[in-house]
């Protein structure tokens, strides 16, 4: 059996950056309530974060460079 790997599409790209951010939103949000009764679930909370925001970074590079070459 051959396996066919697609790209995912310009629109499954940004449905994927829009969760990012939400989830971004939410686990920021988490740790600042969390701060004062949590810190160390607090810094894994923003450690998460910055690792989504890292994905963030490369799925609006890729989304660009896909609607560069769409244009």
């Amino acid at each position: 059996m051959k396996w066919s790997i697609s790209m995912p599409s310009l629109a499954q790209m940004t449905g994927s950056l829009h969760i990012h951010n939400f989830y971004i939103d939410k686990l920021k949000a988490n740790q600042e309530r969390l701060f004062a009764i949590d810190p160390e679930l607090a810094q894994l909370l923003d450690n998460v974060a910055a690792v989504l925001s890292e994905h963030v970074v490369a799925l609006a590079e890729d989304i660009a460079e896909m609607e560069y070459e769409e244009s």
